[in-house]
């Protein structure tokens, strides 16, 4: 288990360039099982959750080629199925939450699909209810092997359907459209999710030869096709890791450029960081953060009660987001309530954040009110463990900003979603030292 060593307080300042989207990645790898024709991608993290996945396609047969930094070549034209029934399939799918989107390609093309119930963060319950229950409707026969928390999937040939989505899940989306690309006839899927990425994905595979109409609004009309080609493409830079630079700049009162941001698909993210007092500039794609030496304040509700951040399906704010929206507030000038409505645990990082001397009320499993310090008082260096990516990274904001030495272990959670994060940082003056 590796561990970060961080001395805070100093002020950062240089340009940062985002990784490519981790989402995105873990959609578009899978998609990659639809064609046996080559599939070349650019721009992939170098991340633990990506690099698993690219292993799972590798051991399932696919053939796969590094051609530069962060490019690949994929080719599935020998996919060994045999390897679903094996027992090393069973320990390599729990492993990674996004592995459940291979289920959608394999069931399309060679008419079924299985998959151990995956793991990921541990930030509550988080149901695959609405995969199996798009692909029931495509047809497919469901059976689930309690003792071995097995899911599996069948059909001779899907076919098209009507289907209303009983939540906007994400990844629950891109795995119909995937199973509904080649199947027979029509499905529309209504309450579909629209995220950048998933847009992404359906852009891909209309590339490839699907027929995907209402691509970015919740209602996708889906004309099977008997076969899909192969195509390129290039992923977009993680919002994510774009608003957690944003918020490092602002904690540390640091001067910031953040190169090549892709604006048009940021969303909603930009106003929410400036309602929190913080001045986010547009310079042509990039984000030019200045160094907040007065601080920054909240704003409030045009009546003057407390402004409330809370996550919803896109285009409403990423709870991926909410996290370094909590770390940012403990520093600001006035009060806000962050409510976290999709996960039920990913607010109980806060009790390391209280250590550190930061105020916050958990009101419940889903909210929390911040009472800013406006500086005035710093948080404290400390000693903690990473719960999960996002709390991980927010944790490591607090520790740049606080003063004196912190320690944070179990820093393979951050690893999981952010590229080589403490080289980066150093890279703009950051006091941060990776061990054993």
């Amino acid at each position: 288990m590796a561990t970060f060593i961080i001395e805070g307080g100093h002020q950062l300042k240089g340009s940062i360039q985002p990784q490519g989207a981790k989402n995105e990645a873990l959609q578009i790898l899978c998609a990659v099982l639809l064609t046996p024709e080559t599939v070349t991608i650019h721009n992939i993290p170098d991340i633990i959750d990506v690099n698993k996945l690219i292993s799972l396609l590798e051991k399932l047969g696919v053939k796969i080629e590094k051609i530069g930094s962060g490019s690949y070549t994929f080719k599935a034209d020998e996919v060994n199925m045999k390897y679903l029934e094996s027992a090393e399939f069973k320990e390599d799918g729990k492993g990674l939450r996004g592995s459940i989107m291979i289920v959608g390609p394999l069931l399309a093309r060679f008419g079924k699909g299985y998959i151990p119930k995956p793991g990921g963060d541990k930030i509550g319950r988080r149901r695959l209810d609405t995969h199996f229950e798009g692909f029931i409707n495509l047809g497919a026969k469901f059976r689930y092997n309690r003792e071995e928390h097995f899911y599996g999937v069948e059909a001779d040939r899907l076919k098209g359907a009507y289907m209303l989505l009983d939540e906007a899940s994400v990844t629950g989306t891109a795995n119909i459209v995937m199973a509904a690309v080649l199947a027979e006839g029509t499905t529309t899927i209504y309450n579909a999710a629209c995220e950048p990425y998933l847009q992404q994905l359906c852009k891909m595979l209309n590339r490839m030869g699907a027929k995907i109409s209402g691509v970015g609004s919740n209602m996708l009309i889906i004309e099977g096709v008997d076969n899909l080609k192969g195509t390129d493409h290039k992923m977009l830079p993680d919002m994510i890791e774009i608003g957690s630079w944003i918020g490092l700049a602002a904690m540390t009162k640091s001067e910031l450029t953040i190169k090549n941001v892709s604006w048009d698909d940021l969303g909603q993210i930009p106003d929410v960081f400036r309602k929190l007092g913080i001045t986010v500039e547009r310079k042509g794609e990039d984000i030019y953060i200045p160094a907040h030496k007065d601080g920054y304040e909240i704003q409030s509700y045009i009546d003057g009660s407390i402004l409330t951040v809370a996550d919803a399906p896109w285009p409403g704010f990423t709870p991926d987001l909410l996290s370094i929206v909590l770390v940012i507030a403990t520093q600001a000038r006035g009060s806000v309530l962050v409510h976290q409505k999709m996960f039920e645990s990913r607010l109980f990082f806060v009790d390391k954040l209280i250590d550190m001397g930061a105020k916050i009320i958990l009101c419940d499993p889903h909210r929390a009110t911040v009472i800013g310090h406006d500086f005035k008082s710093s948080l404290k260096a400390t000693t903690m463990t990473s719960p999960d990516i996002r709390a991980g990274v927010s944790l490591l904001i607090a520790a740049l900003s606080a003063k004196g030495t912190s320690t944070i272990h179990n820093i393979e959670q951050i690893d999981r979603g952010y590229e080589r994060i403490d080289e980066r940082l150093r890279a703009i003056g950051a006091k941060i030292t990776r061990v054993s």
